[in-house]
């Protein structure tokens, strides 16, 4: 098991360790999409709303380096066509793009070098797994990987879009970043060899035009228009109430504070966050305004895009 490559199931293990909301039917959707033309989702919704919690998942779930059967088999996941079919098969891929940005700022080195960064913590774990293929390009690598081992990659990518927003001012950065995710999912000698399916999360939504349509075959569910992925998004009503029953809270007081979107056959959806924090906390409060979320939302707000 690697950071990036092949991360285990660990961090799932965690999560379910403590008051945890079934939301494995996310699963499901995304392995409707291995293997096909809608293979690369993008995911785009505020912070605070589980975008890392799914990924631990999803990464407990695909990758084969685990056995995830015990941390699946008793929930919702279990009971599709298609569980055990996809149940730690593939390779995977895990990038949180802000600690490679941090871990820049850290040692001063260049925003512009993050897509490197990127390419030599794959490659370096990737070689130390198969030494054999040292000596390759990273694409070659994981090409000869895929025809090594006869499983292909899922690649799961949080927070894409923070270089977007970190160099929102350096498009020369943007193009090198963008480039960089181009030679992953927009690559006619590549995707089709090694990328199962890809499923990134991110704040804001993708630009379908300019310099951008480097992801432009991404399938994208963003906050106001979630499709599938509504109920996926945070907490349904049902399952608020259910939180408000077991720790003691009212549910009238959670729907006037938690109670923020609203959509087709889905109805409400509270706020994850602030929800586990009103329950454990035993009071409610603004929890989600008093994160960095709101803050960094707000440039873009002003801007109206």
């Amino acid at each position: 098991m690697g950071t990036y490559l092949n991360p285990g199931n660990k961090g799932f293990q965690e999560i379910l360790r403590s008051e945890y909301v079934d939301k494995t039917g996310l699963i499901a959707l995304i392995n409707k999409t291995v293997g096909t033309m809608e293979k690369l989702t993008c995911v785009s919704r505020p912070r605070r709303f589980g975008k890392s919690y799914a990924a631990k998942m999803l990464c407990a779930y695909y990758d084969c380096s685990c056995d995830s059967h015990a941390l699946f088999d008793d929930k919702e996941i279990a009971k599709i066509e298609g569980y055990l079919t996809h149940l730690n098969q593939y390779h995977v891929v895990n990038l949180d793009i802000t600690g490679f940005i941090s871990e820049a700022a850290e040692t001063g080195t260049p925003l512009s070098s993050v897509p490197n960064m990127i390419a030599d913590a794959v490659y370096r774990e990737l070689t130390e797994s198969w030494p054999e293929l040292a000596g390759k390009s990273l694409k070659d690598a994981m090409i000869g990987c895929v025809e090594k081992t006869g499983r292909e990659f899922v690649f799961i990518i949080d927070e894409w879009d923070a270089m977007i927003r970190e160099a929102k001012s350096d498009a020369a950065v943007q193009k090198k970043y963008l480039n960089f995710l181009r030679g992953w999912f927009k690559n006619s000698s590549f995707t089709p060899k090694v990328v199962a399916a890809a499923y990134m999360t991110g704040i804001l939504p993708i630009k379908k035009d300019g310099s951008q349509s480097a992801i432009s075959d991404f399938i994208e569910y963003p906050i106001l228009d979630p499709d599938g992925f509504a109920e996926f998004t945070g907490f349904t009503e049902g399952e608020v109430k259910l939180l408000c029953e077991g720790y003691g809270m009212d549910f009238e007081d959670a729907r006037k504070w938690y109670d923020g979107y609203d959509f087709p056959d889905v109805g409400a959806i509270y706020n994850p966050y602030s929800v586990m924090l009103a329950m454990r906390k035993k009071r409610f409060d603004s929890y989600w305004q008093k994160t960095s979320a709101a803050e960094s939302l707000m440039t873009y707000i002003n801007m109206d895009f």
